[in-house]
Parts: structure tokens; C-alpha cells; sequence
């Protein structure tokens, strides 16, 4: 249902409110806050849409107020596939509703995708929500009046490890039965790409038994035809440490792969996301960077052969 537009004094008394519940240190109260201003903004929202049989394969699509109308009437937008962090084991799509929202309103067809968590599935159970996730993204991109070759995977910390490892290790898709879609960038927030040894018990029971922790690794599977890659980090990251993002971008720019590095002095684990809702740009410029990466890709853009 298309969200509400509001006008400039109510945005104002919203954004007053919740900035200081945000900045009070409560997760839920967080989450509140950053949702709270994207109930205004200027896109629709479709919710709990099955890209897959269980309960937590679903996923929303925030579709861009100005893509909206006749056929033809504007050109397909990117679309842009994000999956919340948690550590594998929770989080929520309805949760990242300013993620959608930010994304959308900057001219992007956005899917939040929920996927599987531990303990109900270990590793590849994720892997393979995320590769279906993006399937559905590229199937059903022109219902949304979405570009599938302009297919862009993002997300945040865990989300992050699911873009770029579903991205980096063919597996994923061959193991769904299809061919891989033709993806046009990977944009991972404070993302775990080199993270062994694994140190944490429910960590190491996910991504084992031990022969198979490497598996979990995006590094370990770089390649020379992997597409370009935007991996942003905050320097105060205690959760994820940046040298997760600093070895991945060294690993493919070795193999020639387009990447673009950014490391936020000042900015944590959570900040680099957080700084999507409109109360807490001012923090980092993730958004501005996200937005310069997509529009780097040519508009005119088509998978090898076509």
C-alpha cells in the first residue's frame, strides 16, 4: 500500500521525537526511530511476499513513487536486494523499513528479504534463502518496473556475507536448479568476509564441522569475472573488524576486479546502516556512496550475450 506523504510539520515533530529514543541505546526503541520517518516517504510497499515455502522466506518491495504508471512511462530502475545482519541467528525485514525507504526513494526497485536463521537451518541453509531471494528478485524485476540486469545484492554485517558469498561462490545456484542472475554489483556494509578462526561455540556449529569452515568465507572464493563492489566498513568496528572489508577489496583488486573500499573514521558497526535512516545521515555517507556506485553502472547494461 503506498506510504503516506505528511507534511513538513509533522515530518519535523516525527523527526524531533524519535532522534533521541534512537540515541538512547535500545535496540528496539532504534528501530522505532529510523522506521518512524520512512512512513512518509515517496514509494509503495508491498509486504510478506513467499519467494519460498517457509514462513521466513519472505520479503517486501518498496517500489519508487516515480516508477509507478503506464508501461513504458519510465525507464527500469536498478533493483537492489538487502539482507539484514543478526549474526545469523535473528533480525527482521520489518525492522529495516528505512533501509527499503532510503533505497527507493533514491530511484531504486528494493527488495528486503527475510531468510532462514540459526538454529532452524546451519550453513548452506542461509546461503540458499539468499540464492532463491535473488532469483526471485531477477524473475520478477519487470513487475516492479525494475531493470534485471541491473541486479545490485547488498547487506549489512551477515546480510553482507550472504550478498557476497551467494555472489562469489556459483554453488548457491547451480544447487537452486538455475542459472545464476546476472548481477551488476555487490554492496556490503560492514561485512564478514575473513573471519576465521571462528572463536564463538554457536558460530563454529553454523558454518561446521571444521573442514568446512573456509566454505563460510567470502575470500576464499574471489574470481576475475566477479562484478564490481562497493565495501563500506567504519573504522570503530568492534563487532566485524575492517580488515574483513580491507582483505576482500585487496583480494579482488588483485584479480582486477572494480572495488570500491570505503572506511568511515569515527563510524561503528552499526553506523554504516544506521546512517540510512534520514535522522542519522549526518553520521556516515553511505548513502551518498551507495548512490554513487549504482549510478556507475551504465543504464544501457546487459548480461554477457545479450
Amino acid at each position: 500500500m503506498p506510504a503516506g506523504s505528511g507534511d513538513r510539520v509533522s515530518r519535523r515533530t516525527v523527526l524531533t521525537g524519535v532522534t533521541a529514543l534512537f540515541l538512547a541505546g535500545c535496540e528496539r526503541l532504534g528501530f522505532l526511530a529510523a522506521n518512524a520517518p520512512a512512513a512518509f516517504g515517496s514509494y509503495t510497499r508491498q509486504t510478506n511476499i513467499a519467494y519460498g515455502p517457509d514462513p521466513q522466506q519472505r520479503l517486501d518491495v518498496y517500489v519508487p513513487a516515480s516508477a509507478i504508471g503506464p508501461a513504458g512511462a519510465a525507464p527500469p530502475r536498478p533493483v537492489v536486494v538487502f539482507w539484514h545482519g543478526g549474526r545469523w541467528r535473528h533480525g527482521d525485514k520489518a525492522d529495516y523499513r528505512f533501509v527499503g525507504a532510503a533505497l527507493a526513494e533514491s530511484g531504486y526497485v528494493t527488495l528486503v528479504a527475510n531468510y532462514r536463521h540459526y538454529p532452524q537451518v546451519k550453513m548452506p541453509g542461509f546461503m540458499q534463502d539468499a540464492a532463491q531471494a535473488a532469483l526471485w528478485a531477477a524473475a520478477h524485476a519487470n513487475e516492479f518496473g525494475g531493470a534485471p540486469e541491473r541486479l545490485y545484492l547488498m547487506g549489512h554485517s551477515a546480510g553482507a556475507h550472504l550478498a557476497a558469498l551467494v555472489t562469489l561462490d556459483p554453488r548457491y545456484f547451480a544447487a537452486a536448479g538455475q542459472r545464476a542472475p546476472y548481477i551488476a554489483g555487490v554492496i556490503g556494509l560492514s561485512g564478514a568476509y575473513d573471519f576465521l578462526p571462528l572463536l564463538e561455540p554457536d558460530v563454529q556449529d553454523m558454518f561446521g564441522p571444521p573442514p568446512l569452515y573456509p566454505e563460510s568465507e567470502p575470500i576464499n572464493f574471489v574470481r576475475s569475472d566477479a562484478p564490481p563492489m562497493l565495501l563500506v566498513q567504519g573504522l570503530n568496528d568492534e563487532t566485524v573488524k575492517p580488515k574483513n572489508s580491507r582483505n576482500l577489496a585487496a583480494a579482488l583488486r588483485a584479480l582486477g576486479v572494480p572495488v570500491t573500499l570505503k572506511l568511515y573514521p569515527k563510524v561503528s558497526h552499526a553506523d554504516t546502516v544506521a546512517a540510512l535512516t534520514v535522522l542519522l545521515r549526518g553520521r556516515a555517507p553511505t548513502l551518498a556512496d551507495i548512490r554513487a556506485f549504482v549510478s556507475e553502472g551504465s543504464v544501457d547494461a546487459k548480461p554477457p550475450g545479450v
